[in-house]
């Protein structure tokens, strides 16, 4: 490997810690500011007013949000172990295989889970209920899915190149 190559790999190491210890603070953020949060919604939107299954919405969407923000946190951890587990020299190994994997699952669920949400807010939006500030938790579901399916491929050839290693070890 060359320098340059070195340099990259070191970089992307730390923008992938960078952007996991971010995805942390912001998962903590919102599930101990809470409180305040729903009460804010509520007092804006007045969503407990006569209508008792109102109040439901935004803890549920909220909960979303959450759950999102967290799969996002163990997305970059899965990438920090790869990036761990990964040698250069001999990548075609099953470890890093099954990480790919686990990695496609994960965006996959993020995206499938985003797009939910995203019609839910949509379908509440054409009631009336504002979800406006949620919805940057799950706009990006499409980039996800499409994501997963491209890192899927990547497992796929990760694995056919790890068949065809087996294969090259027991001919000579």
């Amino acid at each position: 490997m060359t320098k340059r190559d070195n340099l990259i790999l070191t970089g992307a190491k730390v923008i992938t810690w960078l952007i996991f210890i971010g995805l942390c603070i912001q998962a903590g953020v919102l599930l101990f500011n809470y409180p305040s949060i729903s009460a804010a919604f509520n007092q804006k939107t007045a969503v407990t007013g006569p209508d008792n299954h109102n109040r439901w919405i935004f803890p549920s969407m909220f909960s979303l949000a959450v759950f999102i923000t967290f799969l996002k946190a163990y997305l970059f951890y899965l990438v920090i172990r790869l990036m761990q587990t990964l040698d250069i020299s001999n990548p075609f190994q099953l470890p890093v295989a099954m990480q790919i994997s686990k990695i496609s699952k994960t965006t996959f669920s993020i995206g499938l889970i985003s797009y939910i949400a995203f019609q839910s807010a949509r379908n509440m939006d054409h009631h009336g209920l504002i979800t406006g500030s949620l919805n940057t938790f799950w706009g990006d579901s499409q980039a996800y899915i499409l994501m997963s399916a491209i890192i899927y491929i990547i497992a796929l050839i990760f694995k056919r190149g790890i068949e065809m290693q087996a294969e090259n070890d027991l001919t000579i």
